[in-house]
This record gives C-alpha cells, structure tokens and sequence, in this order.
C-alpha cells in the first residue's frame, strides 16, 4: 500500500559504506547500479543470481537464504525479493540494528523510498509519488530526462567555478544576483555553446547586485 505520511527527504553519503542488497533479480540489479554509482560497498545475498547482478561489481554475493547477521554494520539495506515476508524480517533486522531498510514495491516494508530520479553530474532531479503510482514517477523521470541534457551540467559547473572563485577571493557568496543571473538567458547560452558569453553574463549580474 503506499504512504500518505509526508516523507523527510535527504541525500545520503553512501560512498565506502556497506550496503546490503536482498535478491539478485532484475529489480535488485537496477537498486545494486544506483548503489555502485555512489560509491558503496555491495553485498548480495540472494537464492539466485540473475545474469544481469553477475555483470556488476559488487564486493561480494552470498548465494543462500537471508539470515539476520547479514545486515549487521551496514549502512542502509535493500530488500529486492519480491517476498514480503522476507522484506518483514530484513525490516525487522534493520530496525533492531539501527540500519534503514527498502523494499522494493514494498512501501509497508520501507523506512525510506526510492525516488525515480535523473542525473546530470553533481544535479540530482528527483520524483516521488511515496508509492501511489509508480508508473507517474517514472513518467516524469522520463519528461525530466529530455528536459535536463548535458547543459545543465555545465551550467552547473560554471556557478560552481564562480562561486569558488568569489569565496577563494575573500567575498561573500550571499545576497547576490544568482537568481536574476539565472534568469538572464545564460543557460541558452550553454546549450548554444556560447560559453564565454555566458560567464560574461554572469559576471555582469552578479558585479550590479554588488553595487
């Protein structure tokens, strides 16, 4: 069933930490990939091993039922089993040991939820539907996919380039013209590859909210 609770959103540091993945179908390969591309430590432990986790470079995979000493010292947990029972006791082992646990389509089982989401490096755009309609997550992960290309990532990169460089100067980054230089068509610019341009235009608004 899905949540109606409001959800407390946050972007957790995963990176070098072990994470715990119960299952290893199709579902659990799709959750191990988000896991890897944050940097974590994976461990598998499933009755089965789809083809597609076999390709991915977890740290290691435990062939066998679950069993609650697997989720001890890890970071977070996912449960990709398709088995609500099963999703129980990994919930029930996470709470007990303090470690937040997934299930995959399983929100009942959940101390948090998955967004569908779109990266372009550094920004993250995210949707959730805290489990009322997946499929409308999906779509607007879909609509955010053809909306944020490349370009927003290097608009990105210059923001942060100029932020740096103010901060590196001694000046405060607070109280100037971010928005209204957002605002004055420099991501047009990026997108055209007028690049020198656009960080003239950014200069400009950001020196006039200065003054």
């Amino acid at each position: 069933m899905p949540l109606d609770e409001p959800l407390y959103p946050i972007n957790l540091r995963i990176a070098g930490h072990r994470c715990l993945v119960v299952g290893a179908g199709a579902v659990a390969a799709q959750k191990i990939r988000g896991l890897l591309d944050c940097g974590a430590e994976v461990i598998v432990v499933a009755l089965e091993v789809h083809a597609a986790v076999q390709e991915l470079a977890v740290s290691a995979v435990h062939i066998r039922a679950y069993e609650s000493a697997d989720i001890e010292g890890m970071r977070i947990a996912i449960a990709a089993t398709g088995d609500s029972a099963v999703n129980a006791a990994v919930l029930a082992d996470g709470r007990a040991g303090g470690v937040l646990v997934n299930s995959a389509d399983d929100p009942e089982h959940c101390d948090f939820t998955l967004p569908s989401r779109v990266r372009r490096g550094p920004l993250l755009i995210t949707a959730s539907t805290q489990g009322h309609s997946p499929a409308m997550a999906t779509w607007l992960r879909r609509r955010f996919s053809a909306e944020f290309g490349p370009e927003y990532e290097v608009l990105l990169e210059l923001l942060a380039e100029t932020r740096e460089g103010l901060r590196e100067s001694g000046l405060s980054t607070e109280g100037l013209g971010w928005q209204n230089a957002l605002d004055s068509g420099i991501l047009e610019m990026v997108r055209e590859g007028r690049i020198v341009e656009a960080k003239e235009r950014l200069q400009a608004c950001l020196s006039s909210s200065s003054e």
